[in-house]
């Protein structure tokens, strides 16, 4: 074997080496950082957990409301509720009341 082969050998098994460890590199990059990565996981499961918990709130309110329209609904009359309501939102007020702003 002459001089020039065992060079040329050596260049190939380290382009070789060099290829192999980019690719592995590039690759274990991709699976901590990428868009499919360890990281976008953990930020993608973490607004599901939010998404979740807005949800859950605004059920709740959802139930709230429904049962404040159910309670001044034709069918079913709340007289505390509707005159609450009214004293909110139009400002009526009975004439033995004092008014305190």
């Amino acid at each position: 074997m002459t001089s020039r082969e065992g060079i040329a050998s050596f260049l190939g098994t380290a382009a070789f080496c060099i290829a192999a460890l980019l690719t592995a590199s590039y690759f274990a990059w991709a699976a901590v950082k990428g868009d499919y990565g360890r990281i976008k996981r953990v930020q993608v499961d973490a607004s599901t957990v939010e998404a979740g918990r807005k949800l859950a709130e605004l059920i709740e309110e959802r139930q709230a409301l429904e049962n404040k329209v159910r309670r001044l609904s034709d069918d079913y009359l709340d007289l505390d509720l509707l005159d609450e309501r009214s004293r909110a939102i139009l400002g009526y007020a009975r004439s033995d009341e004092i008014i305190i702003r």
